[in-house]
């Protein structure tokens, strides 16, 4: 029979514990892992799924801040646009309103007119766009200033106007400048009151001609010395020269 000391009986005991406890720590962890690892699958998952809904979330909101302002901005463009045709269209009427008001200022005078005759009628011819007498248009200037210093009860009826070329204001403005040059002549030369003009600019609203050829006769200033004083002299018209 075999002698198992007991000392050998302990240190097989110790050693069959020892493995026991490896084993079961083996199986542990073992069994930790395999319980944990789909939880951390599982996380990161989660954690990929919310970051992309954070990329979308981000994505919407950009879009919706550009939408909105794209919205804003045609929004205030149109804004811009009403207020521009509102303003197109108080300036239309303004321009209208000043044209009858020219054309009633004119009939007032012709009607308050009606007891002058005339003694001089002259059509003074400009340039294209220039307000600047010529030196033929002086010459038929001259042929009215000399024939004031005998006339009696007078005035001189001065009528600026234009050809049909650019715009309403342009053209009264235009016109006034020719009228006030033709004004500006005669009185400094033949030494004639202010209060015996009368001026007007008509700027286009008279304007006859549509072909470039025949424009020229539309651009002038009229000029009748009329009188209220019977018994003087008329003298014939002096057609419009030195047109260009």
């Amino acid at each position: 029979m075999t002698h198992i000391s007991k000392s050998g009986i302990a240190a097989a005991a110790l050693l069959s514990s020892a493995s026991l406890l490896m084993f079961t720590g083996c199986t542990s962890k073992n069994y930790v892992r395999s319980q944990t690892a789909p939880l951390a699958q599982k996380t990161n998952e989660l954690d990929d799924a919310t970051a992309a809904n954070n990329r979308n979330l981000q994505d919407v909101t950009a879009r919706t801040d550009a939408g909105i302002a794209h919205a804003q901005g045609a929004a205030d463009t149109a804004n811009q646009n009403a207020m521009s045709a509102s303003n197109s269209a108080s300036h239309a009427q303004a321009t209208a309103q000043d044209a009858v008001n020219r054309a009633n200022t004119l009939e007032g005078a012709v009607i308050g007119l009606d007891s002058y005759q005339t003694l001089a009628d002259v059509s003074v011819l400009f340039g294209f766009g220039k307000d600047q007498l010529t030196s033929q248009g002086k010459k038929q200037l001259d042929q009215v200033g000399t024939q004031v210093a005998t006339s009696r009860g007078y005035l001189l009826e001065i009528t600026g106007a234009t050809d049909s070329v650019g715009g309403a204001d342009y053209n009264y403005q235009l016109s006034e400048r020719r009228a006030q040059a033709v004004v500006q002549y005669l009185a400094t030369k033949y030494n004639i009151a202010p209060h015996k003009f009368y001026l007007i600019g008509l700027g286009k609203d008279q304007a006859k001609a549509t072909r470039a050829s025949a424009r020229a006769k539309d651009r002038k200033v009229e000029v009748r010395l009329l009188s209220n004083k019977p018994g003087q002299s008329t003298a014939p018209a002096t057609v419009a020269s030195g047109a260009y």
